[in-house]
């Protein structure tokens, strides 16, 4: 399963590498990140049918994680099929507006990465 991390901190993908190390040894999970809105775009019209699971973060500069949800869910003809929207902020407001939007799950910050694991293994 390949697996699109969108977040504008960098930081981000050395501690997801380090966390699914298990499962990308195995081959199970790959990888991409992005580190904008706009970023995650140019690779999903290049790549859009390799994305099987996209993780966003909600609030990054430029391109919010939910304005790359609504681009997502709207305006691809084939959206990827699961989108889970990762932020700091856990309050009610982004909530609703991510699953109006379309997003299949929500995530807070710091990722619980065992319950994580626990929802990418339902969706392989």
């Amino acid at each position: 399963m390949n697996i699109l991390v969108v977040d504008d901190e960098k930081d981000i993908q050395p501690l997801f590498l380090q966390r699914f190390r298990k499962e990308i040894r195995n081959g199970e999970l790959s990888f991409e990140f992005a580190y904008s809105g706009e970023d995650a775009l140019n690779y999903l019209n290049g790549n859009l049918h390799e994305a099987v699971l996209i993780l966003s973060d909600i609030n990054m500069p430029g391109m919010s994680g939910l304005d790359l949800l609504d681009r997502i869910k709207q305006k691809h003809e084939v959206p990827p099929p699961f989108v889970m929207m990762i932020t700091a902020y856990g309050d009610e407001e982004n909530h609703k507006r991510a699953m109006a939007l379309g997003a299949d799950d929500f995530l807070t910050k710091p990722v619980d990465f065992n319950q994580l694991k626990e929802k990418i293994k339902t969706l392989i």
